[in-house]
């Protein structure tokens, strides 16, 4: 049930998402529609960039305002209910989940990447992130609103469109190897690539949503672990407290006890 719950989320926002697309693509050709604010979701640096100038200034931003607003909502769903918007919200994430579930049914597996390398490259997403965050912090409001108020700043959806109207061949071919590398190894951007998905996880571990596991119904079947698209250890951990955990429920869905496995909020 919450399997099915969980897939007519993501197909609705994934939706949406194609619905702005449309919209935004008929505004910028200058068809007589509004320009719909939402495209603004698909720039998280300058969310971050109006965070931080409105936490200094106490004032809303004057371009690109909705990107913070919707960056808040992101953290705050983060810090209530982990990071579910990577599993249950993202449009990259879906596509990124479907392709290696597919690439399962046709390939029988998928390719898990050892722990030596594993873990090197789970870092890359927290380097980008780091990066990101050290440039936007050495700004000052002034500069940033200088920057937003500027040709580049002004026309940032319009620019992120024309990448992928006119999208170069060195462009391709790194999305194209990013597609066939998420059929074969398990959310391969969201694992080790995604800045946004970082910051996220990072605010998660604050969260009191937890997956927690009841050690007297636990038949340790494992079955849960197995399930984990993270590779997290549900099945020999009380409770997951890990960044990388996105509360898709997957562990839950397969626990054959009944309450063996849940999710509980907790104090921290």
């Amino acid at each position: 049930m919450t399997q099915r719950l969980r897939l007519a989320t993501q197909l609705a926002f994934l939706g949406l998402n194609l619905w702005i697309g449309v919209r935004f693509v008929q505004w910028a050709d200058g068809a007589a529609v509004a320009r719909p604010t939402g495209i603004e979701g698909w720039l998280p640096i300058a969310g971050l960039m109006n965070l931080k100038a409105f936490i200094v200034t106490h004032r809303v931003p004057a371009v690109h305002a909705t990107s913070m607003f919707i960056l808040i909502a992101f953290l705050a769903i983060s810090l209530l209910l982990k990071k579910s918007f990577c599993s249950w919200l993202c449009p990259i994430g879906t596509i990124s989940e479907y392709l290696w579930k597919y690439g399962r049914i046709f390939l029988r597996k998928s390719i898990a990447l050892p722990k030596w390398i594993d873990l090197p490259l789970r870092a890359i997403k927290y380097l980008l992130l780091a990066f990101f965050a050290f440039a936007i912090a050495r700004m000052s409001a002034d500069e940033i609103a200088a920057f937003m108020s500027s040709p580049f700043g002004t026309t940032a959806d319009v620019r992120l469109l024309d990448f992928f109207r006119h999208l170069s061949n060195t462009a391709f071919a790194i999305l194209l190897t990013l597609a066939v590398l998420s059929v074969f190894i398990q959310n391969f951007w969201c694992r080790y690539l995604c800045p946004y998905g970082a910051l996220l996880g990072i605010v998660a571990l604050a969260s009191p949503a937890r997956i927690r596991r009841d050690a007297e119904k636990c038949i340790d079947c494992a079955k849960c672990t197995k399930a984990c698209p993270m590779r997290l250890p549900v099945a020999t951990k009380p409770q997951i407290r890990s960044a990388e955990c996105t509360l898709c429920l997957e562990c839950v869905a397969v626990c054959p006890k009944a309450g063996a496995l849940g999710v509980r909020m907790a104090a921290r």
